[in-house]
């Protein structure tokens, strides 16, 4: 059972009815498609990981003087010092997660929402942090958020989690800790996955932690990013 409020279906149908609302053109279409293929021509291979990067208008989570290059490739300023991540970037985390339908997932960088729309296409309950206010009330008015309905806001401190929400099957870092914080290991639940690009300011290495039926952490180590670094507090 999907409990996000939008199957793959769902959302595909709900694309037709938000084109106008939203100007989601032909154009933009193609441009999606184009994107998808050549996220996929990257080493991306999960099907639905692919589907989600042509579905979704990235033009949309972004500030509307941007929006003319949201089909690059390429991480772009959202304002308050941030990115919204690379299309690669975003698939590939997405990819290690092995989001399954149903999944309850807690993201840690909200940013603008992108990549949690991507994780809720994929059929994941999200629960999201950000901690920076005006981003998270920016994402709060949209109007096109809106019609994701399983994912939930939260403005705070990501190195706190969400206690009251946990254990998560699988928590997703989109910013970078120079380690993963302990906070965040335990709200993980007994099986479950995190994925995190771990390292100092620069350039960071992805990991993906899974927790053991006896309690005890296997990381394994993946390619080399750049991400802004894991900032404690709310600003």
């Amino acid at each position: 059972m999907n409990t996000t409020g939008m199957t793959m279906e769902d959302s595909q149908h709900r694309q037709g009815k938000h084109t106008q609302q939203y100007a989601d053109t032909p154009k933009h279409m193609a441009l999606r498609a184009k994107l998808a293929d050549e996220v996929a021509s990257q080493g991306i291979k999960d099907a639905r990981v692919i589907e989600a990067i042509r579905q979704l208008p990235r033009h949309l989570f972004m500030p509307a003087e941007i929006r003319g290059r949201a089909y690059e490739d390429k991480a772009l300023p959202i304002g308050e010092g941030q990115t919204i991540s690379q299309p690669y970037t975003v698939a590939y985390q997405t990819q290690l997660l092995s989001v399954q339908p149903g999944d309850k997932i807690l993201e840690v960088g909200t940013g603008s929402a992108y990549q949690a729309a991507i994780l809720a296409v994929t059929g994941a309950r999200v629960y999201t942090i950000e901690r920076q206010k005006k981003l998270y009330d920016r994402n709060q008015r949209s109007r096109f958020l809106q019609q994701f309905q399983g994912i939930h806001y939260r403005y705070g401190d990501g190195f706190l989690g969400w206690p009251e929400e946990a254990p998560f099957d699988k928590i997703l870092i989109t910013a970078a800790p120079e380690e993963v914080p302990a906070s965040l290991i335990g709200q993980l639940r007994v099986g479950g996955l995190l994925v995190a690009p771990v390292g100092k300011q620069g350039t960071q290495q992805m990991v993906r932690i899974t927790k053991e039926d006896d309690g005890q952490l296997n990381t394994a180590s993946f390619d080399y990013f750049s991400f802004v670094p894991m900032l404690k507090g709310k600003a």
